[in-house]
C-alpha cells in the first residue's frame, strides 16, 4: 500500500490542468468520495496494527499534497482570470486619456532649460537645513526679523535645524565644495510660516541662480536677466531693475517685466503700472564669498532669485495659489497640452 501511495504522490506533483473542466476532472479523480484517495482511507482498515502509523502518515502526506495541488491549480485560473478582466476587449479603439505634467513642473522644466543655454547645471540640496547655510553663512545679521518664528519653522528641540526658506542654501553648500568658476541653479521647494490664502502659502517653490567668476559684473547680470525674461515672455518683453535690499547680495535689486497682459500700457493686472514684478537679483555681497571660502578680493559673482508659482501665475493666469496644491483633477487638465 505504501508503493501505491507513493506512486499516487509522483502523480499529483506532475498534475497539470488547462482549463477549468480539466482542473474539475483531477479533482473528481482524486478527491471525491469514490477517487483514488477515499478509495485508500477505506482500504487503511485493513493494514496491520504495527503498520498503521507508518501507512497513515503517508496517506495522510497523500492528502494534503493532493489539495494543496488542486488549489494551486484553482488559485492560477483565479488570477489569469482576473488579470484578462483588465482588457476589455469589446471596448472601442479609443486612446487612454493621458495625464498632464503639473503646470510647476513645466514652468520649473522652462525656466531650468533657459538657463542652461547659458550654461548653467542644475544644483540641488537638502529640505532639512542648518543655520549656517540658511541664514548666518549668508549674511544674516543674528537679529534678523527672517530668523523669527513667524517667518521659520524651526525643528522642535532644534534651535539650529530649521526648514529651508530658500534655496539660497544649496548655493552655499556649493561654493563651499568647490572653487569658481562657478554657474548653477537651484530649483527646489521652500517652507515659511505663514498663513495660507489665495495669494501666500506655507510652502512654494523657487529657483534661483548663480554666477561666480573673475571680473563678473551688474552688466552680466543684467544681461542675463533680459535674456530670460524675453525668452520666457516674448520677444517684445522689456525689463527694469530697482534698487532694493537683500542681506547676501550688494548691490541688490528688483526687476520688473512689462505686463504680460497690456505691453506695458495699463490694465488692472498690473494696477495701471505697466510694469510686474517677478525677481529678486544682486551681486553677491562680499561677506558671502568669505564665509564660503572664496576669495572676495579675486572673484565677484550675482544672484537671483524668483518664485515658480509666480512665474506661473503670469503665464497662465492662475489666480488662487492654492490650486497649485490641492491635485483637482479638472485644474490639472487644463494642461494636457503643455511640454
Amino acid at each position: 500500500m505504501i508503493e501505491k501511495i507513493k506512486t499516487l504522490l509522483r502523480e499529483v506533483e506532475n498534475l497539470e490542468a488547462f482549463s477549468a473542466e480539466e482542473l474539475e476532472l483531477l479533482r473528481i479523480k482524486y478527491l471525491s468520495k469514490k477517487g483514488e484517495i477515499p478509495s485508500l482511507v477505506n482500504d487503511f482498515r485493513n493494514v496491520a496494527a504495527e503498520h498503521k502509523r507508518e501507512v497513515g502518515k503517508f496517506l495522510n502526506e497523500l492528502k494534503e499534497r493532493t489539495q494543496d495541488k488542486i488549489n494551486e491549480l484553482k488559485e492560477r485560473f483565479e488570477q489569469a482570470q482576473s488579470g484578462n478582466r483588465a482588457f476589455d476587449l469589446t471596448r472601442t479603439a479609443y486612446p487612454e486619456p493621458l495625464g498632464a505634467r503639473h503646470p510647476l513642473s513645466v514652468i520649473k522644466r522652462e525656466i531650468c532649460d533657459i538657463f542652461g543655454r547659458l550654461g548653467f547645471s542644475i544644483a540641488e540640496g537638502p529640505e532639512i537645513e542648518d543655520d549656517w547655510h540658511v541664514f548666518s553663512a549668508l549674511n544674516f545679521a543674528e537679529d534678523h526679523p527672517a530668523r523669527d518664528m513667524q517667518d521659520t519653522f524651526f525643528i522642535r528641540h532644534r534651535p539650529d535645524v530649521v526648514l529651508r526658506t530658500h534655496t539660497s542654501s544649496v548655493q552655499t553648500r556649493v561654493m563651499e565644495r568647490q572653487q569658481p568658476p562657478l554657474r548653477i541653479i537651484c530649483p527646489g521647494r521652500v517652507y515659511r510660516n505663514e498663513a495660507i490664502s489665495y495669494r501666500a502659502h506655507c510652502f512654494f517653490h523657487q529657483v534661483e541662480a548663480l554666477f561666480i567668476d573673475r571680473d563678473v559684473s551688474f552688466a552680466d547680470l543684467k544681461q542675463a536677466l533680459l535674456f530670460f525674461a524675453r525668452e520666457m515672455f516674448g520677444a517684445h518683453t522689456e525689463i527694469r531693475l530697482r534698487p532694493s535690499y537683500f542681506p547676501f547680495t550688494e548691490p541688490s535689486a528688483e526687476m520688473d517685466i512689462s505686463c504680460v497682459l497690456c505691453g506695458g500700457k495699463g490694465c488692472p493686472f498690473c494696477k495701471h503700472t505697466g510694469w510686474v514684478e517677478i525677481l529678486g537679483c544682486g551681486m553677491v555681497d562680499p561677506n558671502v564669498l568669505d564665509n564660503c571660502g572664496i576669495d572676495s578680493h579675486i572673484y565677484s559673482g550675482y544672484a537671483l532669485g524668483m518664485g515658480i508659482e509666480r512665474i506661473t501665475n503670469l503665464k497662465y493666469q492662475v489666480k488662487d495659489l492654492r490650486m497649485f496644491s490641492e491635485n483637482d483633477v479638472r485644474f490639472l487638465r487644463q494642461f494636457t497640452a503643455a511640454y
